[in-house]
């Protein structure tokens, strides 16, 4: 018992020193006595410390009752407050209700009209952005989609300014595209390297620097050559137009804004139809050059032959140069044979000139022949892959059977442009050999029948 009693003694002596804060501390008991003086201390000087407490408390208590009086009498002048807000709140409500009914109605067909404005801002800064007209003037088609933005975001309407604005820049966009403008900007060439040149516009259509076509870009707004130009009478009308200072000069306009020329520079060239023909096509080129070789000598062999032997019958003594001299020397060198064996004679000697005279037209022919039969074969290798295509993947991408119709459509027109020049060519140059023969038997038969007179 007298340890739980000495336990409780000191929890409440500690409970003591903890409330009373402005006791001095306690000098830790030794006995009972000096713990139980300690505890008679600290009563003490709680109970002190609550009547000073109590006694503020009652001096302060007229303060507060003002201060609670003050606060509300605040309290009901906010109230008040209050209700007249929300009084001239529902009063607001109700005049603005009636103020956009009557603005509904005063706007009519007005507000149809701003939509309409709002409309034709946002084609148009669509076309302007894909207009070649900004390469020139940039940044035209953002103020008309801020325009446009700041009429649908909000119930603003558009001022006179703004629409002003709208009409002004179309305006000027159909009065820019009527003219051919020149004007300095970057442009970045076909190898990629960026440089400042003078361009020519063409309306709303196309742009040239160069001699060569210009293509612009309107995601970054910038003008790229394009990589493949079209063919050289589109590049000789772009050179036309940018040495032209005045006057009507032809040249290849592409009304689309550039969709026609972007299918026209795809346009395979020259080299490149011959190419799809693959070997086949590059075996008929060879059959069709060398007959064109061959025919080149010929005709000029037949055409100093053929002058040779006009002035050989303007001669009556025969010259060894030429073919019918070599014949009529055949009646000088047998002056004493009979007209049999001057005939037979005469006859050996024309057979002797014949072969030099046609010399390589049967090859002309046969090239003439087998030209068209190659590009048969071409067009029949060709159709062979262009069923395996189809065997494989189907018909579903055309674009996996065009090489193999290219193929046999391109060697079938190599063979034919062979083989109608090199048929035409065979048939002049025979009828022209065929008629310095035909000199060579007039005048053997001339000479047979003077011999046959003079017997």
């Amino acid at each position: 018992m007298f340890k739980s009693i000495l336990k409780t003694s000191a929890a409440m002596s500690l409970i003591v020193a903890s409330v009373a804060t402005v006791a001095a501390p306690l000098q830790e008991p030794v006995n009972l006595d000096q713990l139980l003086q300690q505890l008679e201390q600290g009563q003490f000087a709680q109970s002190q410390q609550n009547k000073e407490r109590e006694q503020a408390f009652r001096a302060q208590a007229a303060q507060q009752q003002q201060l609670l009086r003050d606060a509300i009498a605040e309290r009901t002048r906010l109230e008040q407050r209050a209700e007249q807000l929300e009084t001239r709140f529902e009063n607001n409500e109700t005049d603005l209700a009636g103020l956009s009914d009557t603005l509904t109605q005063r706007m009519g067909s007005l507000k149809e009209l701003f939509g309409v404005l709002q409309q034709v801002a946002n084609d148009a800064a669509s076309q302007f952005q894909n207009s070649v007209i900004s390469a020139q003037y940039p940044g035209r088609s953002e103020q008309l989609t801020q325009l446009a933005e700041k009429m649908g975001s909000s119930s603003k309407l558009a001022s006179i300014e703004e629409i002003e604005q709208v009409w002004f820049a179309l305006q000027k966009e159909m009065t820019e595209s009527g003219k051919v403008a020149r004007f300095e900007t970057q442009v970045t060439e076909a190898d990629g390297e960026k440089d400042n040149d003078e361009v020519v516009r063409v309306g709303a259509f196309n742009l040239v620097a160069d001699g060569k076509y210009l293509e612009y870009l309107p995601t970054t707004g910038s003008v790229v050559e394009l990589v493949r130009q079209p063919s050289g009478r589109y590049l000789a009308s772009a050179e036309a137009i940018e040495a032209a200072n005045g006057g009507v000069v032809e040249f290849g306009l592409d009304p689309t804004g550039g969709s026609i020329l972007g299918l026209l520079v795809q346009a395979p060239s020259l080299s490149e139809r011959v190419e799809q023909g693959g070997a086949v096509g590059y075996v008929i080129l060879a059959l069709g050059a060398i007959g064109l070789l061959f025919a080149l000598e010929r005709f000029i062999s037949l055409l100093l032959v053929g002058a040779k032997v006009k002035r050989q019958l303007k001669q009556t003594s025969a010259r060894n140069d030429n073919p019918l001299g070599r014949v009529m020397q055949v009646k000088d060198n047998n002056p004493e044979a009979d007209t049999e064996t001057l005939e037979l004679k005469l006859s050996e000697a024309i057979l002797r000139e014949v072969p030099k005279l046609t010399r390589n037209l049967t090859f002309i022919k046969i090239i003439s022949v087998v030209a068209p039969l190659m590009g048969l074969l071409g067009t029949v290798t060709g159709m062979i892959v262009t069923f395996q295509a189809i065997t494989l993947f189907g018909t579903g991408d055309p674009k996996l059977m065009a090489g193999g119709i290219s193929q046999a459509l391109v060697t079938t027109v190599l063979g034919l442009v062979v083989a109608i020049p090199m048929t035409l060519l065979f048939a002049t140059l025979n009828t022209r050999s065929k008629n310095l023969v035909h000199v060579l038997q007039e005048q053997a038969s001339g000479i047979i029948a003077e011999r046959s007179e003079r017997s």
